[in-house]
Formats: C-alpha cells, sequence, structure tokens
C-alpha cells in the first residue's frame, strides 16, 4: 500500500477538539493540498501527524504504507519516511546545517554503521546545485538570523536529502515574498516523484499558481468538507471561504 492513510482521525489540544474524524489519502506521486479558514485545524492535522506531545489522539489512526505510526515517536516516525517542514521553523545555534543534516542522515543508519563523509558532501553539493543553493550556505547555523525564504530553502534541502516517502508542508508560503516562493516552489517541483508523496498546507491560493497540486481539499472545522481538481484552489480564491462555511453547515 504506497499511500499515507488519515483514517477518521480525531485530535484533542488543551482540552478542544480541533480534527473530527478527518479522513484523507495521500499516494506516492501525487501532491495533495489542504485549504481552509484560519482556525480550522490544517497546522493541528501537521503536527498531530508528527507526533507533537501536546497534540491528544482520541480516536483513528494514520498508516504509512499500511502500517500505523500513532505509537511511534516523532523521531521514529522521521525515520520510518515522514518529513514535516514547520511553518516557523526553529533555530539552532553553533549546529551548521551541513552537520545537522549530516547526523539526521546518520540516525537512519543501523547501528555500527557511519556515513562516509566524501560521499556525503558529494550528494549534499549534488542537491544544494539542483536547488539553485549557494554551497556557503551549509557553513552558516541551522535557520540562525535566517530570513523566512532562507529559512524555507533550509526545509527544502533537508527534504531533498531525507528523501522521505511522505512529505507534510505546513503553510510552507507563510510570510514570503514573491521571489523566495518561487525559489521554494522550484524547489518542491524539483523533487517531485513518484516515490513520494507530498501533502501541502496553506492558506491562499498563490502558492498553488508554482506547485500546482493533483488534489485540493477544503478543510472547516476539523474535517474535509469538499474536494475537487486544482481548480477548486481558484474558486476558493474567487468566493472566499464563506460558501465553505454554509457548504459545511448543509453536509453536517
Amino acid at each position: 500500500m504506497n499511500t499515507l492513510d488519515i483514517r477518521n482521525l480525531s485530535v484533542r489540544v488543551a482540552g478542544n477538539e480541533i480534527l473530527k474524524n478527518f479522513s484523507l489519502t495521500i499516494p506516492k506521486g501525487e501532491v495533495h493540498a489542504i485549504m481552509g479558514p484560519n482556525g480550522t485545524g490544517k497546522s493541528t492535522l501537521a503536527k498531530a501527524l508528527a507526533g507533537h506531545e501536546d497534540y491528544e489522539i482520541t480516536g483513528g489512526d494514520v498508516l504509512l504504507d499500511g502500517t500505523s505510526i500513532l505509537e511511534l515517536e516523532p523521531d521514529e516516525r522521521s525515520r520510518s519516511g515522514l518529513f514535516m517542514a514547520f511553518q516557523y521553523p526553529s533555530e539552532i545555534p553553533g549546529v551548521s546545517i551541513a552537520n545537522f543534516i549530516r547526523a539526521a542522515l546518520q540516525a537512519r543508519l543501523a547501528e555500527g554503521e557511519e556515513l562516509e563523509a566524501t560521499k556525503y558532501y558529494k550528494r549534499l553539493y549534488e542537491k544544494m546545485d539542483l536547488l539553485s543553493i549557494d554551497r556557503k550556505f551549509t557553513a552558516r547555523s541551522v535557520n540562525e538570523g535566517f530570513s523566512g525564504g532562507e529559512k524555507k530553502r533550509c526545509e527544502i534541502l533537508q527534504l531533498a536529502m531525507l528523501e522521505p516517502k511522505y512529505a507534510i508542508l505546513d503553510e510552507t508560503d507563510s510570510g514570503l515574498d514573491i521571489d523566495a516562493l518561487k525559489v521554494v516552489a522550484h524547489g518542491v517541483n524539483t523533487l517531485r516523484s513518484q516515490n513520494m508523496g507530498v501533502l501541502l498546507i496553506t492558506h491562499y491560493q498563490r502558492l498553488l499558481n508554482y506547485i500546482v497540486p493533483d488534489r485540493v481539499h477544503v478543510m472547516y472545522d476539523g474535517r474535509i468538507v469538499k474536494s475537487g481538481p486544482k481548480e477548486l484552489a481558484l474558486e476558493l480564491e474567487a468566493n472566499g471561504y464563506e460558501w465553505v462555511r454554509d457548504h459545511a453547515t448543509a453536509t453536517a
């Protein structure tokens, strides 16, 4: 089963039920976009999938290629093939990007196996060239003093090196100007393949002008209320989210 299968997932945060029997299937090789108004549960979904301890799973399951990941710790989920690009990536002073990514790859190896430095840097520089990232970038501390675009570029480089089965990009367009947005979109589009499924969480349609999704899902009140082709994003852009509320009420 080459899918990330979210089945009737319910999630509580600080005593409040945010996700309510949320279901979605993302096949490998496809990009699925989730859109919706603020406060509807988009980032809650991302953090719950990643295993954030503040997000309590109260029902449902998440299957990665047929195997449940809900009992796994965040690092175990990552090693199983799940990648999370954060809306607001944290700074890690004193740790270079090159060493950070190298440690993440080393953690995926069997005990006693070592990542060969020459091969690692050869592959790192190949990915950086592919993504049009200056090689000096890797000597900088992770996200320290970075602009919004540089932080997202760092996330995309990690995505390129880790080669996950499924990538969750949580509002990766947040705070980006148009030039930075194009850089990030170029990176994601370059990495699209039949070996990776992508869940793209966004509030605005503009990102989807550059990363064209296979499917668009509209989220409201903790669940998917409408799905459709890429043109659905244009409908949202033209009409706003008021009709989503009306649709959700009518189908509840």
